[in-house]
């Protein structure tokens, strides 16, 4: 059977499912809201706690790191994830997922050349990135500080 790549493409757009756009970034607008509205809810626990607002967004950020990472290992993420796509990915919650799947992927290799050397295939760039961009901002700001 010979195409040419225009009739290949043709026959592919013919072929495909058409994507439900609109729902998909429905689902992942309310799913993406609902992580952000529970951080809220949490933050306002620890602040009812006593804490202030500073360490109370640090317990919060260790708070949802804990419950996505807890959520991955029960393999609840992944099933709001195939609703929410996108929403998922809100930063500190996606992380921790990004950080912890590859561990439990890799969990039969063993311990330390299985789980500990594939938690960071896909968090690592992110990690590497984040201290470089923040040394080189503290560079920075400390020779501003100097002038």
């Amino acid at each position: 059977m010979d195409m040419s790549p225009k009739e290949y493409q043709d026959y592919v757009k013919r072929q495909s499912k058409k994507s439900p756009i609109l729902k998909d970034m429905a689902f992942a607008f309310v799913i993406g809201g609902l992580i952000c509205v529970l951080g809220q809810l949490i933050m306002n626990g620890w602040s009812a706690a006593g804490l202030g607002k500073e360490d109370a967004g640090t317990a919060t950020s260790c708070t949802l790191v804990l419950l996505s990472a807890l959520l991955t290992g029960l393999n609840l993420y992944n099933k709001i994830a195939r609703y929410g796509g996108a929403g998922t990915l809100v930063p500190i919650t996606g992380f921790a997922n990004a950080v912890v799947s590859p561990a439990i992927d890799f969990k039969s290799e063993g311990f330390v050349t299985g789980m500990a050397a594939k938690m960071f295939t896909v968090a690592g760039p992110v990690i590497v990135f984040g201290v470089s961009a923040s040394v080189l901002y503290g560079i920075v700001l400390a020779v501003m500080q100097m002038l």
